[in-house]
């Protein structure tokens, strides 16, 4: 199932059941998925975003999620720190598995390999390979300096 069905679905699913947290996490997916439509539209586009933009969006929710999470906990603002956690929860559920330890080392292998990369200076190519296959199933800021070790 596309991934656009399958949140739909789920949107569907939680206003039956009255589950009035996860309908509010599930319509701030669809008003982003929605904006970045009409954004691509204004730029000439065909209106609907794939897959992978729809990854990256959602990517993208899970670190600002992430980081007012951590604001609110330095605040003392606990509840409001939970809530953000939440959301990240139910966000989570349509993004593909992370890959953990010994799978991103040997994706960065793949991708320096497939980059045809020799030193520091070409991270760039790198980190492109690696956006471009597996956005959404790794932190890019911590492999960053994984694979400028590797470069390096």
């Amino acid at each position: 199932m596309v991934l656009r069905d399958r949140l739909q679905a789920a949107l569907k699913d939680a206003m039956r059941a009255r589950e009035a947290e996860r309908l509010s996490t599930l319509r701030l997916i669809n008003a982003a998925i929605k904006d970045r439509d009409i954004a691509q539209r204004g730029e000439g586009g065909e209106g609907v975003v794939s897959d992978s933009d729809i990854t990256a969006i959602l990517s993208k929710m899970v670190k600002q999620r992430q980081e007012s999470a951590r604001v609110y906990e330095e605040g003392g603002r606990l509840e409001l720190a939970e809530k953000e956690l939440d959301e990240i929860k139910v966000i989570e559920e349509f993004l593909p598995r992370q890959l953990e330890g010994e799978e991103v080392d040997a994706a960065i292998k793949a991708a320096i390999t497939e980059a045809g990369a020799s030193s520091i200076r070409d991270m760039g190519k790198v980190m492109a390979v690696l956006k471009g296959k597996y956005t959404g199933q790794m932190d890019f800021g911590a492999v960053g300096p994984r694979v400028k070790d590797l470069l390096a």
